[in-house]
């Protein structure tokens, strides 16, 4: 009697734990399928961070360049405004200014300031004691892929720079 128990007990266990692993057999398709969701999302999530990341670093490089251009386009302004080559130490006036500059293309052993255009205003303020204070703005915009069209791929920088110098 112990041993027809026995048998019992153990099949009836068997038993059980075949249905109980039948009614699990669907689980693990779901966790992989909600797994692979999970995982699909975090990469979708990671590529959007790396792709703001990469522009960020394409516009920082841009604007640098834009800075640096107009940093260029004021100490051109400068120069003309005050030559080397003057016989006295006063300025010639803001007509000698050269307005626009296409850096990039006048200058093509420049290296980094292709597709850079240069803004030049030059304003004579003030004038005291026969001491005139100029005023010289300088605009550099830097630009990529084609913005005339209004392309999604155009990357446009602007950066100003402000000089006041008096002779």
């Amino acid at each position: 009697m112990s041993h027809s128990l026995s048998s019992l007990l153990t099949g009836s266990r068997g038993t059980y734990l075949r249905s109980e692993l039948s009614r699990q057999s669907g689980s693990a398709l779901i966790i992989g399928i909600f797994v692979i969701t999970v995982m699909f999302l975090m990469a979708t999530a990671l590529l959007n961070v790396l792709e703001d990341a990469d522009e960020q670093v394409n516009l920082e490089v841009w604007g640098t360049r834009a800075f640096a251009a107009a940093n260029s386009g004021a100490d051109r302004a400068l120069s003309q405004l005050f030559p080397l080559t003057a016989t006295d130490n006063t300025a010639t006036s803001c007509t000698n200014v050269t307005s626009s500059w296409n850096i990039g293309n006048d200058n093509p052993t420049l290296v980094g300031f292709h597709a850079c255009s240069i803004v030049i205003t030059c304003d004579d303020t003030n004038t005291i004691n026969t001491v005139t204070q100029y005023l010289i703005t300088s605009t550099a915009t830097c630009q990529t892929g084609d913005c005339a069209s209004n392309d999604g791929n155009c990357l446009r920088v602007s950066r100003s720079v402000e000089v006041e110098a008096r002779d």
